[in-house]
């Protein structure tokens, strides 16, 4: 599966940057997560509880940096189990770019998935997918408006976040961006 898509980010290019790379940051923004720690230099390991229709579980994953261009972008590498549920594994590209009034987020993600999560319908998976992305970037920006409030206001003047996810076909589902938001992600790490 490929996935793509941007997001407008009200914060400056290094305050996303920092916040991406703060494993409590990630905590609280991935939906269902409930462990990111730093095993290492640019690995983390991290839990996450996901229910996706009928398929509740635990996922348990790693997560490695690398190709770090501070704070222009990275590459994220996932591995992520959840049992008999199925697992996750993929890179997505992350990138951080000045915009007219904030940041753009636009990542690109590469994942396979397997077990009984790749045997649910595809919208479900795409459905639960966007819900999970959405909540990510909610929790984000709520986050960096309590951490920095609104230092930079998207093109449009409104005072919202613009979101510009783009998708393109995919064979396997996309809840696994879910596993890139074993991150970042989420978008990211992303959006399906």
């Amino acid at each position: 599966m490929d996935m793509q898509g941007s997001r407008q980010l009200a914060v400056t290019q290094q305050q996303a940057w920092d916040a991406l790379n703060d494993p409590e940051v990630l905590k609280r923004c991935i939906p269902g997560c409930d462990k990111v720690e730093a095993t290492g230099e640019g690995q983390y390991a991290v839990g996450l509880s996901l229910k996706i229709g009928p398929v509740s579980a635990r996922f348990a994953g790693k997560i490695t940096l690398s190709d770090l261009q501070p704070p222009s972008g990275y590459t994220l590498h996932f591995d992520g189990q959840g049992g008999v549920a199925g697992f996750g594994k993929g890179s997505a590209q992350v990138s951080l770019t000045p915009a007219d009034g904030g940041t753009t987020l636009a990542y690109t993600v590469h994942a396979q998935v397997g077990g009984k999560v790749a045997q649910l319908g595809q919208r479900l998976i795409d459905g639960a997918a966007r819900s999970l992305a959405e909540d990510f970037f909610k929790r984000f920006d709520e986050e960096m408006q309590a951490r920095h409030g609104r230092t930079a206001e998207p093109s449009g003047g409104t005072g919202a976040v613009a979101d510009k996810a783009v998708n393109t076909p995919s064979k396997l589902p996309a809840w696994a961006w879910t596993a890139a938001a074993f991150v970042a992600i989420a978008i990211v790490w992303l959006v399906s």
